[in-house]
């Protein structure tokens, strides 16, 4: 593996209204942890509830994982609860980032909080701008990225739905969906 000091960080946005965005940057944690980087997992919206992807990360010792939102913010009862939420996992993910002590940081759906307005777009990018250490390879994750943040990064994908198996009654599947 590169040391840091021959790495070039790269800040990626993967966004749109198809499925994929959060299983490509999963993907991305798992080739890091397999290279040996140390890796921070932020989830800003799917809450506590058990996913196959955060049960194999518990088989690495690079993997460092925090499940912190209150859960599928479409259905809200509680707006107020939820910026409050996303306010404080957005400082939580600024003090990891900060740290220095990760090769590899995924914001996993911080895109939504822009997209409902909880956290401005030239926040988030005006702090990967000025505070991201340059070695360090971030990930960002959502629908409606904003276009500020997909400016700042280096790589920007947009999800596009072809079809989804959830318009033929199908319901999400354990080991494809979560």
């Amino acid at each position: 593996m590169k040391s840091r000091n021959n790495r070039q960080g790269i800040v990626l946005v993967h966004t749109g209204e198809g499925k994929g965005k959060s299983s490509s940057a999963f993907g991305m944690v798992f080739r890091a942890a397999g290279w040996g980087m140390k890796i921070c997992v932020i989830q800003y919206i799917k809450g506590q509830w058990q996913t196959g992807e955060q049960k194999a990360a518990e088989k690495f010792d690079n993997i460092e994982w925090h499940a912190l939102g209150d859960g599928f913010t479409w259905d809200t009862k509680n707006p107020e609860q939820d910026i409050k939420t996303s306010r404080s996992i957005w400082q939580f993910s600024q003090e990891k980032i900060l740290s220095q002590q990760y090769d590899l940081v995924l914001l996993d759906e911080i895109n939504y909080c822009c997209g409902y307005q909880w956290i401005s777009g030239q926040e988030i990018a005006d702090f990967i701008s000025r505070h991201r250490p340059p070695w360090m390879h971030l990930v960002l994750t959502g629908r409606n990225a904003a276009p500020e943040v997909i400016k700042a990064a280096h790589t920007a994908t947009e999800m596009a739905p072809i079809k989804h198996a959830y318009e033929q009654g199908i319901k999400a599947a354990q080991g494809v969906e979560f």
